[in-house]
């Protein structure tokens, strides 16, 4: 099924929920992570995996970032434009860090867990009123 494409449309039927569970980040020896491990990435220095922070803890792996995990459920399009930099500019706008996972059906988001109530508040923001938020990011591709 292919997903949304058009900025309008995705901005007005975007909604967030929050993961149960608290979330970090790990890499190095932690192979035995990898069959509770909720995301994977591969990347050129090591795998990267996202775990509980119970998980992580009990594995003996360092806790260095404690993170929510939201999910925006509009299904959007592998090649939609400007729905992750519409979101990213919201959260930097109010000061809140934001790592971005894409799957195939929904991009979600890893916030510090402190900043989750307030990341959703701006989320919630950007979606009653996504024309301010469509121009400022269209401004930013001439």
């Amino acid at each position: 099924m292919a997903g949304e494409t058009d900025l309008d449309r995705m901005l007005a039927s975007l909604a967030v929920e929050r993961r149960p569970g608290t979330f970090t980040f790990v890499t190095g020896p932690w192979k035995t992570l990898k069959s509770v491990a909720h995301a994977e990435i591969r990347e050129a220095e090591g795998e990267t995996l996202v775990v509980t922070i119970d998980d992580a803890r009990a594995a003996g792996a360092p806790v260095e970032f404690e993170a929510a995990w939201l999910t925006l459920t509009v299904h959007s399009s592998l090649e939609a434009v400007g729905l992750t930099a519409a979101v990213s500019r919201a959260l930097a706008d109010e000061g809140i860090a934001c790592n971005v996972l894409a799957g195939y059906h929904h991009d979600h988001l890893l916030v510090p867990v402190e900043s989750a109530a307030s990341a959703i508040t701006a989320i919630e923001t950007l979606t009653a009123n996504p024309s301010r938020v469509v121009s400022d990011t269209s401004r930013d591709r001439g």
